[in-house]
């Protein structure tokens, strides 16, 4: 339980791998094809880059706005395809009443350099596109997000959780589930570890401390206490640190059961300091932030045992064939990673199924049929783009249910119920999904 405003109910499935939980209270490109007339059928079809003449009365304009640079770079990918894919299946289903999508990408960089994602926002607010997919940072959505309000244009984020975004307004949803899902699927995981002292490593960025807060208060419901780094203490390191030897000898000092890093780019200086120090992994938790394959930065064996959870579900073989053959396609490289891409494909996809009900490619028409395709007032359930488009242009309700698994948006544009994922490290510094915990918020 998280403290009074939170319960949580846990359950083993056994065999399943599944814990479900109930939450109840209020939470707070590449080389692509250039046409847009083209589509193939085929898993391994490239999604259309927009035209220069491009607009909303001839194609349903997809505009991104993901982590091409910066910490938060390797989410690229991922996302990428998952929105390129959707397109790819969209228009391989006739379009949007015979209109194409296309993609219009710009780079969002992270919360160190704010400026790249303000010109990004201007270059998609002027093409007016028909969606903002993105950004894969809560700190950037929050920066930009007001100015697609402004323009109505409508953002949907694949990636962020900072419960400051809860309800932000009506043209920003998302398909990812807010952190008080994460923090309390952490806390009952390190808890449940049979951990009672934790010290959280975390950067000062509404993402940490918001993922921080939730994490500790969770931890404390289930009776442990945070030693270092707790909400208040003001031990929090600035976003782009690159030193922690002073952070980690004063976190070891409070004699951890288990340490908590919540950073980006930082982890892989962290990481570092934590060996030199004697620290083990197997008591290291992390977070989607920094759940990454670290293969190629650290020696064999350095993360073994440590933990991580990354919100949303855990894609199945079959659509991870699809993505990896999308993104062989478009950029000739290797999709390993697929964190968040069902989130993003979904993003992509309801914003297809929108259009298609609001019988308009603007913005601001699609962004009042969101909630409606997603499920929220009930109707026949269907899983793909090609599926459900005859059911929303007979006029038949639907609910997509997709890829992710999330639930219909609930009145603050997020999901209703999502899955977090909880991987551990092997010795080759890669991860392997564990088990998954479904999330369910209600207000």
């Amino acid at each position: 339980m998280i403290k009074s405003k939170y319960a949580l109910r846990t359950s083993i499935l056994a065999g399943a791998g599944i814990i479900a939980v109930m939450l109840s209270g209020c939470a707070s490109g590449g080389s692509t094809t250039t046409s847009t007339s083209s589509a193939s059928s085929t898993a391994s079809a490239t999604s259309a880059d927009c035209a220069s003449d491009a607009t909303t009365a001839d194609n349903l304009v997809v505009g991104t706005i993901l982590p091409v640079t910066g910490s938060l770079a390797y989410l690229n990918p991922p996302e990428q395809a998952g929105v390129g894919l959707a397109v790819s299946d969209i228009n391989a289903a006739g379009g949007v009443d015979g209109k194409q999508a296309c993609v219009l990408a710009a780079d969002s960089g992270d919360s160190t350099d704010l400026s790249v994602s303000t010109a990004s926002a201007q270059k998609l607010i002027a093409a007016k596109v028909s969606v903002a997919i993105g950004a894969a940072s809560s700190s950037v959505s929050l920066n930009v997000v007001d100015s697609f309000a402004s323009a109505n244009i409508t953002e949907i984020s694949p990636a962020n959780t900072s419960a400051k975004l809860s309800g932000y307004g009506p043209f920003y949803y998302r398909t990812a589930p807010p952190d008080s899902v994460q923090g309390s699927a952490l806390g009952s995981l390190i808890t449940g570890d049979g951990n009672s002292k934790i010290a959280f490593l975390v950067f000062n960025d509404s993402y940490g401390t918001g993922l921080r807060d939730f994490t500790q208060a969770s931890i404390e419901a289930s009776g442990g206490s945070v030693v270092y780094g707790a909400k208040g203490a003001g031990q929090e390191f600035p976003p782009g640190q690159t030193t922690f030897s002073a952070e980690v000898t004063a976190a070891l000092a409070a004699k951890p059961d288990a340490i908590v890093i919540l950073a980006f780019d930082e982890t892989k200086s962290i990481i570092p300091e934590l060996v030199a120090q004697g620290w083990t992994m197997p008591k290291t938790y992390l977070s989607d932030g920094n759940t990454a394959d670290y293969s190629k930065d650290f020696q064999a064996g350095t993360l073994e045992g440590a933990q991580g959870t990354i919100p949303g579900a855990n894609a199945n073989d079959e659509f991870k064939a699809s993505l990896v053959s999308w993104y062989k396609g478009a950029e000739n490289a290797d999709l390993k990673d697929f964190s968040y891409a069902p989130e993003a494909y979904d993003a992509t996809t309801l914003t297809a199924l929108a259009a298609l009900k609001a019988k308009s490619n603007v913005s601001a028409d699609l962004n009042k049929e969101l909630a409606a395709v997603s499920g929220a007032n009930g109707g026949t359930k269907c899983a793909s783009y090609k599926e459900c488009a005859p059911l929303v242009s007979a006029g038949t309700d639907i609910q997509y249910t997709g890829q992710s698994g999330i639930g219909p948006f609930n009145e603050k544009n997020e999901p209703s119920s999502a899955f977090i994922g909880i991987y551990k490290y092997n010795a080759d510094n890669t991860y392997t999904f564990q088990s998954a915990i479904e999330g369910q918020t209600s207000y």
